[in-house]
């Protein structure tokens, strides 16, 4: 099986990549079966949605939308620009088929300057996981600015939290694994 992380920033260097590397090493931790990946967004030349069939676009964009197709779960990050995601991490939710997170566990974590905006786990990235009909992992995790020192995460807390997303993704993955491969999932169509 394999898991995804996503780091939604676009940003060298992306505290937003380090939570959410933190938290797919504790997934790897937990099930060493579990073969892992993390992604940065600003790695990746993609192109705007334009509302083509996600088969239809090639290169770097067709690469991260492969990658989101192949993964059995997902642990997705963004940095928090004015109270939402990144625009490019919206970009790749527009840029997926309907059904590319349907069945999977999906944890997220996100970034911020300030405790502001801490909702926005629950406000729009559950919602967001919900429509594609995705597993949310409970117990996102919002890091913010006083939880790194140099770039490193130094809360502890915070490190037990992702840690746990990690670990919770994997056992959620392994245990929605033995169920979908039983039950055929419906593809949905643009």
């Amino acid at each position: 099986m394999k898991l995804l992380g996503i780091s939604g920033s676009v940003t060298l260097s992306s505290k937003t990549w380090a939570a959410v590397n933190k938290a797919v090493e504790a997934a790897a931790q937990a099930d060493p079966e579990l073969e892992t990946e993390v992604v940065h967004l600003g790695d990746f030349d993609t192109v705007l949605c334009d509302g083509r069939n996600p088969a239809d676009y090639e290169g770097e964009t067709k690469k991260i939308i492969d990658l989101i197709e192949e993964a059995d779960a997902l642990i997705i990050g963004t940095p928090v620009y004015r109270a939402s995601l990144t625009g490019a991490l919206k970009n790749v939710f527009d840029l997926i088929p309907n059904d590319a997170l349907r069945g999977k566990a999906v944890g997220f974590v996100a970034t911020g300057g300030t405790y502001h905006h801490y909702l926005v786990i629950d406000h729009q990235l559950n919602p967001l996981a919900n429509y594609f009909r995705a597993h949310v992992v409970p117990g996102g995790v919002y890091v913010h600015n006083g939880h790194f020192t140099n770039g490193i995460i130094t809360d502890e807390d915070i490190e037990f939290r992702l840690n746990g997303l990690g670990a919770s993704t994997a056992e959620l993955t392994r245990k929605l694994g033995k169920e979908h491969a039983r039950v055929p999932q419906p593809s949905i169509q643009r």
